[in-house]
């Protein structure tokens, strides 16, 4: 986790064998290997929200939406991008890092940006303005529920 972020709120982090066990009882909706570690979300997680009506909003990588597109046709995938290279670049330089992570993500970023086309919708979250991201996910999740044919969930 990067600093500033809550175990139980920004993420819930199980153990590598506990994860493996989940994926073995097949609990897991979606799961991956990023960047060395084991990320998925709970099947459980996602039936209780869809239970009570929610919305729901999945922060997943490419890997992550082309699963989720092979499940069916409820989702809308959304494309989260800085307003530049250099503005990611910049970011993660500030982050905490190793030099051949940073290389990694870069790379990672680059290759998944040449997915956009796969997207329903782009919103670019730039530096200092991430409310005017929100409200742009937010006015998605409202165009959505306006269709004739709507879909359940917003990724």
């Amino acid at each position: 986790m990067r600093p500033g972020e809550v175990d139980g709120k920004d993420y819930y982090l199980v153990s590598k064998e506990q994860c493996l066990k989940m994926i073995e009882r097949d609990e897991l909706f979606e799961y991956a290997l990023v960047y060395g570690d084991y990320k998925g979300i709970p099947k459980k997680q996602i039936k209780d929200y869809m239970g009570k009506g929610c919305d729901i909003v999945l922060r997943v990588d490419i890997q992550g939406a082309e699963t989720l597109r092979t499940l069916g046709n409820s989702a809308v995938f959304v494309f989260l991008v800085a307003e530049s290279e250099l503005a990611l670049v910049e970011r993660l330089v500030e982050r905490t890092e190793s030099r051949d992570e940073f290389l990694v993500r870069i790379a990672t970023a680059r290759e998944e940006v040449k997915h956009v086309r796969n997207f329903d919708y782009v919103v670019v979250n730039a530096e200092g303005k991430l409310e005017n991201a929100v409200k742009l996910v937010e006015s998605i999740i409202d165009a959505e529920k306006a269709k004739v044919q709507q879909r359940n969930a917003v990724i």
